[in-house]
């Protein structure tokens, strides 16, 4: 009995799970290319950081990281714009490119904030300290700011299409038929009458 109700409970949560999956599919989509195009971004900037803190920017840490992360910026711009937000509609590339470096601007600022804090104020300068500080704290966290903020104010969702509500033809208004009355005898011709001109019985 219970093998059967814990087995119960894991479909019903692989049930809830693949519901969820159906109903966040574009989300989850942009997630996955989003991630893959940042995974490549990462490797550029990573590399080319310990690179420069390696060899001709030994002293100069935060001008390591400001040129790597500008490189990996132009590689992820293109590579989002053409890959990951390609179903939505293209900003351009002067407009486009111009709020996505103004974004990765601010990212780069959250990115070298848990490093400034780091390795001046708390005084952990070695390398491991230093990556663990930029490379993960603080790109986890820019990278979180720039998802949001992509989909916010570069790529944005098509504008959702309205179907026309169909009017209803008018109504034509019935006119109320005449009343055609049979010859009297003492009458010369047939009465035509009206609902207008129908006299009033009295009571």
């Amino acid at each position: 009995m219970a093998l059967k109700r814990l087995a119960r409970g894991g479909q019903d949560i692989f049930r809830f799970l693949l519901a969820l999956y159906y109903q966040l599919d574009h989300l989850v989509r942009e997630l996955m290319k989003f991630g893959t195009v940042g995974a490549f971004a990462y490797v550029i900037d990573t590399g080319l950081y310990n690179i420069l803190r390696a060899t001709v920017l030994e002293d100069k840490t935060i001008t390591a990281k400001v040129i790597s992360v500008s490189a990996a910026t132009l590689f992820a711009f293109f590579g989002n714009r053409h890959w990951t937000f390609r179903h939505r509609p293209d900003p351009g590339i002067a407009r486009g490119f111009g709020v996505f470096a103004l974004l990765n601007g601010v990212g780069l600022v959250i990115t070298v904030i848990p490093l400034w804090i780091s390795h001046y104020l708390l005084g952990m300068t070695s390398l491991l300290a230093d990556n663990i500080s930029t490379n993960i704290i603080g790109t986890g966290l820019a990278t979180t700011f720039r998802f949001w903020s992509y989909r916010k104010w570069v790529f944005l969702a098509p504008p959702v299409q309205i179907a026309p509500v169909p009017v209803a033809p008018p109504v034509p208004s019935v006119q109320p038929a005449a009343i055609v009355l049979p010859p009297q005898p003492n009458a010369p011709d047939a009465a035509v009458l009206t609902p207008e001109s129908r006299p009033l019985r009295r009571r």
